[in-house]
């Protein structure tokens, strides 16, 4: 058991996703080598930090050049004096010896963040006097200041939630850490699973489930528009194979699949690649090309008449040689994005026409949906996908389209064990002598309705029997009575 313990754990490397932490603050980027990033006012470069095992502390030197942080032991003269009360100490700004001119004269000179915290602390006449709570809280706070000490994770779903939750909590609909963690236990998310999701949180919720699965099972995402989002996903570093589980169907196909008259050749409009091949080779692409060619032959026989005026017969033979070069070039990428877009067209009908034939089977183990938009249609619709006896969670920011969504659900039947429940959450902070919850905390973290599917025969079939039973009982409890009395 000590040798597993103190087996070393996955190293970064380059091209990976990591995720930088300084305090409370994390941020993800890509591993990449001569790539400056900046992160709580401070450049780096993460060259250095390839090699190392995730987890590990780095101080950041002159250059940008991060080095590992060696552990120093806590010095005793620090608190060694501490008064009793701070009522007497005046915050007038004058405690301070050192000025903003000395202490950046320290920074010219190599000094680290550790020796200049311990330089202010030398240099202020009230610190003595604090109590000893408020000596801790002086030095915490210079250190954050003074000290440029970054710490490099593996990212993870707890991490990114953190991440995005602090940073950017409009880009997933305000789903907060633990919302998230209900939802994953609510669903069922287990390795094997044949999961739908319908998630506009910018690929985090979907990120969320793969790794609860590892890369076993498979997983439809629903999207709207032209393509899924998938920004928050791809920060969890997820190797290719797990991928090859994730398949994407659009939501304007789903009425069409349920009433059967699906078909893969109308497929949505994008942009970049998913534009039809026979309208790229016979419209507008060859009006572009003809457009470019005209303006070229105009250049060209512009400057071949200048060549032609000053008699100048080579540089009219350097520009034809350039002007066919250019030509052949020119001919050779467009026929190889052609035929690229051609692949990419195929390969989406063809994992298009995939993921129809897994929604139609309609054994699905889960459905997970976290949109902005209302959540009824979309439930009530993807509802039809998910096998008799199978959970479904839906989160929203708001609990009113719930209660309209819990409503109708009631009235359509085909649901059991509905629950509408919000999550409360507060921090508390851990420390000797000053355990407490912390003043701040989260105003809401959205609700979660969730349930389980049933089939409809037979709570048609229970129902019946039940309406029999109470026709039949008034006509037992007569005969019972009738024998009483004879």
């Amino acid at each position: 058991m000590a040798e597993e313990s103190a087996r070393p754990g996955p190293r970064i490397r380059e091209g990976d996703w990591a995720v930088l932490k300084r305090d409370e603050v994390f941020k993800a980027v890509q591993v990449l080598r001569r790539r400056k990033v900046i992160f709580e006012k401070q450049w780096f470069y993460l060259d250095n930090a390839i090699g190392h095992i995730y987890g590990t502390t780095f101080e950041v030197s002159t250059g940008g050049s991060l080095q590992p942080k060696k552990k120093m032991e806590e010095t005793t003269t620090e608190t060694k004096e501490a008064g009793t009360d701070n009522r007497n100490i005046v915050d007038d700004g004058k405690s301070q010896k050192l000025t903003h001119d000395d202490i950046q004269a320290l920074k010219d000179k190599g000094i680290k963040g550790q020796e200049i915290v311990q330089q202010l602390i030398e240099n202020s006449t009230t610190f003595r006097g604090k109590t000893e709570f408020a000596q801790d809280k002086y030095i915490k706070k210079k250190k954050k200041k003074y000290e440029a000490v970054i710490t490099i994770v593996k990212p993870s779903t707890r991490i990114l939630s953190t991440m995005y939750y602090a940073r950017e909590p409009g880009k997933i609909n305000h789903l907060r850490y633990d919302t998230l963690a209900q939802m994953l236990t609510l669903g069922n998310i287990r390795a094997g699973n044949k999961m739908i999701v319908m998630e506009t949180c910018a690929g985090l919720v979907l990120g969320a489930i793969m790794e609860r699965m590892g890369g076993h099972g498979s997983i439809i995402q629903m999207y709207p528009g032209g393509g899924p989002v998938r920004a928050a996903t791809s920060c969890f570093g997820f190797p290719e194979s797990f991928f090859r589980t994730l398949y994407e169907f659009p939501l304007s196909k789903v009425c069409s699949l349920v009433s059967g008259t699906f078909s893969s050749e109308t497929l949505p409009s994008e942009p970049d690649y998913n534009v039809p091949v026979e309208e790229e080779s016979n419209g507008s692409l060859e009006e572009k090309q003809t457009l470019i060619q005209e303006t070229e032959v105009e250049s060209n026989t512009e400057a071949v008449m200048e060549s032609i005026e000053t008699g100048d017969q080579e540089t009219m033979d350097d520009l034809a040689a350039e002007d066919a070069e250019c030509k052949e070039s020119k001919e050779r990428r467009n026929k190889e994005n052609i035929r690229e877009k051609q692949r990419k067209q195929q390969e989406r009908k063809r994992k298009l026409v995939e993921t129809a034939a897994l929604l139609e089977e309609k054994n699905a183990d889960g459905l997970i949906v976290a949109s902005k938009f209302h959540p009824t249609p979309l439930l009530l619709s993807l509802l039809e996908f998910v096998a008799p006896s199978r959970p479904f969670v839906v989160y929203c920011q708001y609990k009113e389209p719930l209660l309209d969504c819990y409503t109708k659900l009631r009235e359509k039947g085909g649901v059991i064990n509905l629950k509408l429940s919000e999550t409360w959450l507060r921090n508390y902070q851990v420390l000797p002598d000053r355990s407490h919850p912390k003043l701040m905390m989260s105003g809401g973290g959205g609700y979660l309705l969730s349930g389980i599917t049933v089939t409809m025969e037979k709570v048609q079939s229970d129902a019946n029997s039940l309406e029999a039973q109470k026709i039949e009982e008034p006509v037992s409890k007569k005969r019972k009575l009738e024998e009483l009395h004879c």
